[in-house]
């Protein structure tokens, strides 16, 4: 089957131009410089090459200035390749950004029907599909309003509306999702889903791994411009959230903000062990997971209070259990040792998290050392574990039940 997208070893340059003379006495006294190109050429992407197959849905992931929004936009035709071949089967509808597509001058009905003619669709056409249109972005009160008074969640609901309606085979999403409230997110990813039932290609940037996993059956991942990997959504999202998970951890290590306290008793080291009591940072859904916190303490202390808290690297807060909570008392630590906290069945579901260690004193008010999210650890799925969405694997079961109704003697 004919991909309907493929970049074959493509590369995009941009050339900055040097800041230009802002005043007749700056111009001036260039003109008597040697002329030269001072112009700095920045490769945001080097040799790129994929394949997307009709109906599929790809992710693209990627830190800020990875490249995602040009690949996008090179796909879209928005920008030209500086090299290599992109090449798409189909109509591409594209939501790249806030701006792109739309007059600021012209009303909402105007950009409507502008943006149909840029996609070859008759104005008789749009007009059958306009009320629909309208009806989606629920801006009825406004439809006939110049767009640059639009606040953005009201550009980006009539955007989406419109990007959708056309029957594009290949539909283009730029982190669409970063703006608009939760409800009419919900509505647009219940559309989505809809119109990859019917067969349309899906290419979408976002930094949310969940929201990738959700729609997405591949992912790219795209990393100072060039493609790291290109596979089942959740092995890249995962490989790439521990990259960051580990990189975010490393660079906590080093900054003051993520440590406090006034280190009478010191956190010197935490570890993470298996059922076996190995040092381990992989964990499956459901296995034994201990924490052991080394620590050293300068002088006596009575009644410490040791804890842990879980996050998973989108920030939210999984637990924080600590031995005051849990009332066991550790009369009093001098020197060195180690506290350790046991979970039986770590029911988490896979992803990147971190954990914070810390130690207080007996009433939890004093830090002595508080380590906040600098130790990563990652969960992967455990083969008799189907759970894929949210954070925590509840086991369960499911039955069902026939009522009878009863009938009349007549």
């Amino acid at each position: 089957m004919k991909p309907v997208v493929e970049f074959a070893q493509v590369s995009k340059c941009f050339h900055i131009e040097p800041e230009r003379p802002r005043s007749l006495q700056e111009r001036f006294v260039q003109s008597f410089r040697r002329r030269r190109s001072n112009a700095e050429q920045v490769w945001v992407l080097r040799d790129i090459s994929f394949e997307i197959a009709p109906g599929a849905s790809v992710g693209v992931v990627g830190q800020n200035g990875a490249g995602k929004s040009t690949l996008l936009k090179l796909c879209a035709r928005v920008l030209d390749p500086t090299a290599g071949t992109v090449r798409s089967q189909g109509r591409v509808s594209a939501l790249l950004e806030l701006g792109v597509g739309f007059h600021p001058e012209l009303t909402g009905r105007e950009n409507v029907f502008l943006y149909g003619s840029l996609m070859g669709i008759s104005r008789a056409v749009m007009r059958q599909r306009f009320d629909e249109i309208v009806a989606f972005s629920e801006i009825e009160r406004f439809i006939d309003m110049p767009i640059k008074v639009y606040s953005s969640g009201m550009y980006l609901r009539l955007a989406f509306a419109t990007a959708i309606h056309v029957e594009a085979d290949i539909l283009l999403l730029d982190e669409v999702f970063a703006v608009g409230d939760a409800r009419f997110q919900q509505k647009c990813l219940e559309r989505i889903q809809i119109l990859q039932r019917k067969g349309v290609a899906l290419l979408f940037v976002s930094h949310s791994a969940e929201l990738v996993r959700q729609m997405c059956s591949q992912a790219l991942w795209i990393e100072d411009g060039r493609l790291v990997a290109f596979d089942e959504a959740d092995h890249v999202v995962t490989a790439y959230m521990e990259q960051l998970a580990f990189a975010g951890a490393q660079e906590k290590l080093h900054k003051d903000t993520h440590r406090w306290g006034t280190r009478e008793v010191e956190i010197t080291r935490v570890e993470f062990l298996d059922h076996d009591g190995r040092p381990c940072q992989r964990f499956r859904t459901s296995e034994t997971f201990t924490t052991r916190l080394h620590y050293l303490a300068r002088r006596r202390i009575e009644h410490p209070t040791f804890g842990v808290a879980i996050y998973r690297n989108d920030d939210i807060h999984i637990n924080g259990p600590n031995t005051h909570l849990d009332e066991y008392d550790i009369p009093f630590v001098e020197g060195a040792g180690s506290v350790d906290y046991r979970v039986e069945h770590l029911n988490l579901l896979p992803g990147a998290y971190e954990l914070s260690a810390v130690v207080y004193d007996q009433g939890v008010r004093h830090p002595f050392d508080h380590q906040h999210r600098i130790h990563p650890f990652w969960i992967d799925s455990h083969p008799a574990v189907f759970d894929r969405w949210g954070t925590v694997y509840l086991p369960g079961s499911w039955s069902q039940r026939t009522e009878q109704t009863g009938r009349g003697d007549g």
